[in-house]
C-alpha cells in the first residue's frame, strides 16, 4: 500500500497494494484540544480507568504502562481512527497535508490545523521531535507477517522503540472488520465511550452498507472491478488476497479482476505492474483508483494518458475512488462500502 521508490519487495508491494509510487509519510506534533470537542484527548474519554494499563497488539507483543497513555503518538490513518472514537493523539506520523496545506485524505477528520508537521515523505520521523513530545504510546498499522511497524524507519526503529510503549495494528491478510473491531478496543483502553450514540449509529451504519454491499454484489454477478494505481510509467492492478478492504469485499460477493499469482510475484504478491501500453489487459466493468495524493489520479490521467481514456470502464465514466489506507473506525469505512454497492448497483457491463 505504499509505493515503489521503496527498495525492499515488501515494503514495496504492500505500497502498491492499493496500488502506487510515491507515498509519502509525515510526522506531525499535535496537543492541541479540538474546539468543536470532537477529540477528547487520549485517556480523557469517559471509561478511563485508575491503575496499570495494557494492551496485547497484532504482533503479540503487549503494550504496558503505570496508567492510561496520555501522550499517545500515531500513524496518520490510525490517529483519525482514534479521533473518531474521541481519542486525540499528542502527535502524527504519516501523510496529514497536502503540498498545498489541505489535509490529506488520511488524516479524516482530525483538526489537522493543530499539526506540527515533523517529517512528510515516506520514513522520515524525527526522532528529536518525538522525544520531545514525552510519548507515553506509538500506535500504528503492520503490513506483514514480521510485525514490521508502519511508516516506523528500520534504521532508527530500535531508538524510537526505546521512548515508549507500541502497538501494531495489522490490517494484512484478513478482513476489514478485524482491524476495525482492534482498533475499537484499542481505543476503548484509551478512554473511549464505545457504547457512545455515535459510536454505535456508526457501526449500525457500517453493517448496513455490508449487507447492502452484499445485495448488489449478487443481484450484478457479471460485473467485474478492476482496482487500480497509477504512477507516471505504471499501472498498478492490485490483488485481492492480501489487502484487508478487498478481502472483505471479496467476502461479501464482489467480483473483481485478480492477476495471476506469477504476474504478482514480483511485489510479494500484492500486484502486477503494466505498462500505460498495456493497461487494457483485462476487461474490467467498473475501476477503483487509489485515492491517496501521492498517487496519479483519473481527472490528470485523462489530460495526460491516451490509453487510459479508451478503458470502456472510463469512457462509461465507471471509475469510483479506492480508499487504500482506510481509516479504521465504523464511520469512516461505511462510506466505502456504499460507494461501493452504489457502483455496482448502477454499472452497465462494458468490460
Amino acid at each position: 500500500m505504499p509505493q515503489a521508490r521503496l527498495t525492499s519487495p515488501s515494503r514495496r508491494g504492500i505500497l502498491a497494494a492499493g496500488g502506487a509510487l510515491g507515498l509519502g509519510a509525515a510526522l506531525a506534533a499535535c496537543g492541541s484540544d479540538s474546539k468543536d470537542g470532537s477529540g477528547a484527548g487520549a485517556g480523557a474519554g469517559k471509561n478511563v480507568k485508575s491503575g496499570p494499563w495494557s494492551f496485547k497488539d497484532d504482533r503479540a507483543v503487549t503494550a504496558k504502562a503505570d496508567k492510561v497513555p496520555a501522550n499517545v503518538v500515531a500513524f496518520t490513518s490510525v490517529a483519525a481512527a482514534l479521533w473518531d472514537y474521541g481519542i486525540q493523539c499528542k502527535g502524527v506520523f504519516g501523510p496529514t497535508r497536502t503540498a498545498g496545506g489541505k489535509p490529506d485524505v488520511q488524516a479524516g477528520d482530525m483538526a489537522v490545523d493543530k499539526v506540527t508537521i515533523i517529517g512528510n515523505a515516506w520514513g522520515q520521523f524525527n526522532i528529536e521531535k518525538y522525544a520531545a513530545l514525552a510519548p507515553d504510546l506509538l500506535v500504528t498499522t503492520v503490513y506483514d507477517t514480521a510485525g514490521t511497524l508502519w511508516s516506523v524507519p528500520e534504521d532508527s526503529k530500535d531508538k524510537i522503540l526505546k521512548l515508549a510503549p507500541s502497538v501494531g495494528i495489522s490490517v494484512y491478510d484478513r478482513q476489514m472488520t478485524r482491524p476495525l473491531e482492534r482498533l475499537l478496543a484499542l481505543a476503548e483502553s484509551l478512554g473511549a465511550d464505545v457504547k457512545a450514540d455515535k459510536v454505535v449509529k456508526a457501526k449500525q451504519r457500517f453493517e448496513a452498507a455490508a449487507a447492502r454491499l452484499r445485495k448488489a454484489a449478487k443481484a450484478h454477478p457479471d460485473i467485474r472491478v478492476l482496482v487500480g494505481s497509477a504512477s507516471q510509467d505504471i499501472f498498478y492492478v492490485s490483488g485481492t488476497n492480501l489487502s484487508a478492504d478487498l478481502e472483505y469485499f471479496k467476502s461479501l460477493g464482489v467480483k473483481f479482476v485478480e492477476p495471476p499469482e506469477k504476474a504478482k510475484k514480483a511485489s510479494g504478491g500484492w500486484y502486477e505492474s503494466l505498462s500505460w501500453e498495456n493497461i487494457d489487459k483485462y476487461p474490467a466493468d467498473v475501476i477503483m483508483m487509489d485515492n491517496r495524493t501521492a498517487t496519479i489520479q483519473p481527472a490528470d490521467l485523462a489530460k495526460d494518458k491516451a490509453t487510459w481514456k479508451k478503458l470502456p470502464a472510463v469512457r462509461a465514466g465507471q471509475v469510483i475512488p479506492r480508499v487504500t489506507e482506510p481509516i479504521y473506525s465504523y464511520a469512516k469505512c461505511a462510506p466505502i462500502l456504499e460507494d461501493l454497492a452504489e457502483a455496482i448497483e448502477k454499472a452497465r457491463k462494458v468490460g
